[in-house]
């Protein structure tokens, strides 16, 4: 098949990096929907996409949620071959101060939303013989770093979800990776950055900044980066059960 025949689904497609992703594969040809929990966003980023588009708003932390984004691609333009599970958040607070409602919302939503859709696309993917599956992980997914211990676990976790399934469908004609972001210049960033200057009486700018040089590219990632190493899991059959690195060289996996 060609590109015009696949079916996408982004989901936390509102803004950031999910948006860069959905644009960069409706340029490619896909149809593509889309989901995230703002209405307004998702309208915003199908107007960017050159392609059709479908938009479910959802919360992906409902357990009911996948079945029903999924039914309604399912009921619009048929099963979906190429899903980018990219909806997540992060939180930021020492291991002693992370209440157990700041725990299961970084795994709510970073390791048991990606479970479930998962699991709801691989039916299908395996019965055609073909399904790409990448999820937005975080660099944060190979090392840990202070006050970050429910972000880092989530992370971590989804991450050996990945390599797992990779490996139990990998004769089906089903790749699964994993893409690993350091700091992306994103509303999530810009929450760390206020959340940095607030605590550490430095300015926005500074806190920006700061980031920007933990990266060996001095400079944060963008979207587009982020978007392009996302389509290459999506092009190469070749390639499963990988987390692809894309920090400035600041993890050398």
């Amino acid at each position: 098949m060609t590109a015009e025949d696949r079916i996408a689904l982004v989901t936390g497609a509102g803004r950031g990096i999910g948006r860069a992703v959905a644009a960069r594969l409706s340029a490619e040809g896909l149809r593509v929907a889309l989901t995230a929990r703002s209405a307004g966003e998702l309208a915003e980023t199908a107007a960017s996409c050159p392609g059709p588009t479908l938009t479910v708003t959802a919360d992906l932390t409902d357990p009911a949620a996948a079945d029903r984004i999924f039914g309604a691609v399912e009921a619009e333009w048929g099963p979906v071959e190429v899903l980018v599970a990219n909806a997540g958040s992060g939180h930021s607070a020492r291991v002693d101060r992370t209440s157990d409602e700041d725990w299961q919302r970084m795994l709510d939503l970073n390791l048991t939303a990606p479970f479930r859709c998962i699991r709801r696309a691989v039916p299908a993917m395996r019965a055609s013989r073909y399904g790409r599956v990448v999820v937005v992980a975080s660099n944060a997914a190979r090392v840990g770093e202070p006050y970050i211990a429910a972000y880092a676990a989530s992370k971590h976790g989804v991450l050996g979800l990945v390599r797992s399934v990779a490996a139990e469908v990998a004769t089906c004609g089903i790749t699964v990776n994993a893409v690993c972001p350091g700091y992306v210049d994103t509303p999530m960033t810009d929450r760390t950055v206020e959340a940095i200057a607030a605590v550490s009486g430095r300015t926005d700018e500074q806190a920006r900044a700061a980031l920007a040089a933990k990266q060996p590219i001095g400079r944060l990632i963008s979207t587009a980066e982020v978007a392009e190493s996302v389509w290459f899991c999506v092009l190469n059959g070749g390639m499963s059960g990988q987390g692809i690195t894309v920090d400035g060289g600041t993890v050398q996996a």
